[in-house]
């Protein structure tokens, strides 16, 4: 797209194009705080739960880049990239609404596979449509209110059973255990996902392709071996900066999905000493950690807005570098509380660290990729995060009991070491540094 034809768009226009992610988010927040304890009340095993989780990095490892390089070189009468947006949201609702449902853990663990193949079809082309709708000068406002849409989605959606016992009991249950109040939640998830995704394409739809790219991609058209020819070529030709983000991508990815694997379990060992799922004080473990959860997105939502100057100022290598620290010294002191009030004073950290995943690592990235290939970039970029999510689902089990102890909370532990790990190889990445003012100037032109 070029740059010189697009229009500047106005905060409000920019909150309003991203209203779509914060419906895509909730899914993702209703599956990182209840699909462990959905499997625990199915009867799973807590060393050998990550193989359940498997559906995320697995469909995000095949689907994104094959739908990144696809929509690179879609041009259709709705737009490059919203026939995606639509098909990934129709497929989330209709999941989202079942999950609560499930009989058995085969069930469960096949509806979040869908599930997260919908959520996966349209993350990547909705990030290629905020790059390619901003201008360059407006792209850290664009992904750090992406965060913050996060931070928000996922406070509300890890809040929503705390709020629904208002009305239902949390011990009401369904006939497969799972807690109705779950299953309203769910429901509301359901709705919201593709509410929202039609509000963002029909408030900021998608600029129409210039003659020359009608052209280009006219020269260029979709295939089966075009698309994985784009694959490997942009694998091939990966930019320096891009390529160095992969060990902070690695560390940090590791550890914050063991995290949302384990830290129930770690909450009611700590504070409830429990680790059965079939009772009433794993039912209120499995509530706090929500509403730690709904306090640590909160925290992200208010720091990713902060974070806008602040990256603009400083650059988004040395704040991620400091919110990756944060994030793993609170993981380190998470099995050490005792009271819930302890536990969400630590999701101070957590928030400021997953403020910066969702948006610094996406500002570094847009600055080192060339607009026209934003789309098979973004969808590469996933495998970054997916790899990571799958090494972690295949050691996991190999090293709970032998090496951890059997102990969620030294899950946790590893975790943190992890996030500053992360942080440190940050450090290393040629990307995200202040903008120079004389830039700045010319952008305000």
């Amino acid at each position: 797209m070029n740059t010189a034809t697009k229009p500047r768009l106005s905060l409000l226009r920019i909150i309003e194009m991203n209203i779509g992610f914060f419906g895509l988010q909730f899914s993702f927040g209703l599956q990182q705080a209840n699909m462990g304890p959905i499997y625990g009340f199915l009867g799973a095993d807590e060393a050998t739960m990550p193989l359940l989780w498997l559906a995320g990095p697995m469909t995000g490892l095949i689907i994104q880049p094959i739908v990144g390089a696809m929509s690179d070189r879609t041009n259709s009468r709705y737009g490059r990239r919203t026939p995606y947006f639509l098909i990934g949201a129709i497929m989330c609702t209709i999941c989202l609404f079942l999950m609560p449902y499930s009989s058995a853990l085969w069930m469960a663990a096949s509806l979040l596979w869908i599930l997260d193949a919908g959520n996966n079809i349209t993350m990547e082309p909705y990030r290629a449509y905020v790059a390619d709708r901003l201008v360059p000068d407006q792209r850290s406002v664009g992904f750090l209110t992406q965060s913050a849409f996060t931070g928000l989605a996922q406070t509300l959606s890890y809040l929503a059973p705390t709020l629904l016992t208002a009305f239902v009991a949390q011990d009401v249950l369904d006939d497969n255990g799972i807690p109705v109040i779950v299953r309203i939640a769910f429901i509301i998830g359901a709705i919201l996902s593709i509410s929202t995704i039609v509000w963002s394409i029909w408030r900021v739809p998608e600029l129409p392709l210039t003659g020359e790219e009608k052209a280009d991609l006219d020269s260029k058209p979709l295939t089966v071996a075009s698309t994985f020819g784009d694959i490997g070529a942009a694998i091939r030709e990966m930019p320096k900066p891009m390529r160095q983000l992969a060990v902070a991508m690695l560390c940090q990815w590791y550890a914050m999905f063991a995290y949302w694997q384990y830290i129930t379990f770690a909450v009611g060992r700590a504070i409830y000493d429990t680790s059965d799922p079939a009772t009433a004080a794993f039912r209120e473990a499995t509530l706090t950690t929500q509403q730690a959860g709904a306090l640590y997105n909160f925290i992200a939502f208010l720091g990713a807005l902060a974070l806008i100057p602040i990256v603009r100022r400083f650059g988004a290598r040395i704040i991620h570098a400091v919110c990756l620290t944060a994030s793993g010294c609170a993981m380190m002191l998470i099995p050490g509380v005792d009271t819930p009030m302890a536990l969400f004073v630590l999701m101070l950290g957590i928030g400021i660290g997953w403020a910066g995943m969702m948006g610094n690592t996406y500002v570094m990235l847009a600055d080192s990729i060339p607009p026209e290939r934003n789309g098979i970039y973004m969808g590469i970029f996933n495998m970054f995060i997916v790899i990571p999510m799958l090494i972690q689902t295949l050691t996991m089990p190999l090293i709970y009991r032998p090496l951890l102890g059997g102990d969620p909370r030294n899950v946790l532990m590893l975790g943190g070491v992890l996030m500053i790990a992360g942080a440190i190889a940050t450090m290393f990445v040629d990307a995200g540094r202040p903008v120079p003012k004389a830039m700045k100037a010319e952008a305000a032109l």
